[in-house]
């Protein structure tokens, strides 16, 4: 899996139009600083060990919508998400989606993902 993919399936769906394109963009940057701010809220407020971990997860489990949000815009662009997606089963891609979404659970595994692949392709 790469958050790269993971946004391209996501984007494209069963169909591909451009309406979910859209909406999907939004929900990544929406996702991004809302979780965030919502995080630092609860860090800001936080009188006990326990609330202060769960915001700093918050915080990292927002972080994660980062890399899908920077993907989305990259893929948006005419021709792009058809050529990211050339050749690739997408129907079967979708089966396994649910379980690569579970990833955005785990703080700052894509934003580490990302940064992975990005030195993996600049090699």
């Amino acid at each position: 899996m790469t958050v790269r993919r993971l946004a391209a399936i996501d984007m494209y769906g069963t169909q591909g139009t451009n309406r979910r394109r859209r909406i999907i963009l939004l929900e990544f940057a929406i996702g991004v600083v809302a979780t965030v701010a919502f995080g630092v809220w609860l860090v800001a407020i936080a009188n006990t060990l326990g609330g202060l971990i769960f915001g700093l997860w918050v915080i990292g489990a927002g972080l994660n919508y980062g890399p899908l949000a920077a993907y989305a815009i990259m893929l948006n662009r005419p021709g792009a998400l058809t050529a990211e997606l050339d050749g690739v089963d997408t129907a079967s891609e979708l089966r396994r989606y649910g379980i690569w979404q579970l990833w955005i659970l785990i703080p700052l595994s894509l934003v580490i993902l990302a940064l992975r692949d990005a030195n993996g392709r600049s090699s």
